[in-house]
């Protein structure tokens, strides 16, 4: 007898659809896990949802567990956690977490899901892959105690590395967005927060995650001299001009780029599966709780992500919930 699951899929860019799957009966070192709750990064998700992959990233950008192609169909997510219902004795019953799309139920690897620690609520857990994005950027980053910081652009990855330098000692560090209402996240994460124009500048270090050409300039203007950005943002299909007329020469100012799919090359005796569990760790802080803005069933999201995507529904991290139909009960 067939096992099946639902899973959603981006049928065409716009357009997403909720399909049946047909699950393989798990092997001796596979796992079959039952959703919680995943996670939909409004940046790159929707970026993905509109069709926005260049064709020269569409290797690159491909998700662990991703089906399908860009720009579609496709099958394509990573932020999901469950429970594990078969596997082996050391994680049966156990809560993880694992870079799957959204999908009721699914079969993979052993190796590819993470216990979720005993202190971090599993709907707090979705936000691990983001976490992590954090913190391989500030192993690129290399912040020193006492630095004046500004992280420019209040989105997911934004507000996970602000959230993760407020903790060190002596570090000035600010948010900054266009957006005022991010003041209040700021406030929660435990950071300053500056509109663009009121930003303090001479900083030694400016994380840039706008993905606008305007945050970047702005980046720019807020280092001292010799200082550097650290580029996080990720502009798919689009042109992006680097202002490096005027002074960016003379102040010897350094743009340096930063991105999840490979381990910081200062922390190159540490694996994914070491920077995932530190992730995970992380997230005992219930101030990260401020980056989940929205909630959704999994059965709604065709009509949740065209408005996620076009700012309709305005999202840091949107969660999505899971209804089991075989105990008639909301995950």
């Amino acid at each position: 007898m067939n096992r099946t699951a639902r899973a959603f899929w981006l049928d065409s860019p716009g357009r997403g659809v909720i399909r049946e799957v047909t699950l393989p009966e798990p092997g001796a070192d596979e796992v079959l896990v039952r959703s919680l709750c995943s996670g939909v990064s409004r940046g790159t998700e929707t970026l993905v949802f509109r069709g926005g992959v260049p064709e020269s990233q569409h290797t690159a950008m491909r998700a662990p567990f991703q089906e399908g192609d860009f720009p579609g169909p496709v099958k394509y997510g990573y932020l999901s956690v469950g429970v594990v219902e078969e596997g082996p004795d050391a994680l049966a019953g156990r809560t993880v977490f694992c870079l799957h799309p959204h999908q009721t139920r699914y079969v993979v690897p052993a190796s590819a899901v993470t216990p979720v620690p005993d202190g971090v609520p599993a709907g707090r857990a979705v936000l691990a892959g983001t976490v992590e994005t954090a913190v391989n950027a500030l192993w690129d980053a290399a912040p020193l105690v006492g630095d004046r910081i500004a992280v420019v652009g209040g989105g997911m990855v934004g507000c996970s590395v602000a959230a993760l330098l407020a903790r060190f000692p002596g570090v000035r560090v600010q948010l900054v967005d266009a957006d005022p209402s991010r003041a209040k996240t700021a406030e929660a994460l435990g950071t300053g927060f500056a509109l663009p124009a009121d930003a303090l500048g001479e900083c030694d270090l400016v994380v840039h995650a706008s993905a606008t050409e305007q945050g970047l300039s702005r980046a720019l203007e807020l280092l001292r001299p010799e200082g550097t950005v650290v580029e996080l943002s990720w502009y798919g299909d689009r042109k992006v001009s680097l202002p490096l007329g005027e002074a960016f020469h003379s102040r010897r100012l350094t743009v340096r780029g930063s991105q999840v799919g490979t381990v910081s090359p200062a922390r190159a005796n540490r694996g994914y599966a070491d920077r995932l569990a530190l992730a995970l760790d992380l997230l005992t802080d219930p101030a990260l709780d401020a980056l989940i803005t929205g909630e959704s069933a999994f059965e709604d999201l065709p009509e949740v992500m065209p408005r996620l995507a076009s700012g309709e529904i305005p999202a840091l991290c949107h969660r999505v919930r899971y209804t089991d139909p075989d105990r008639g009960e909301h995950a």
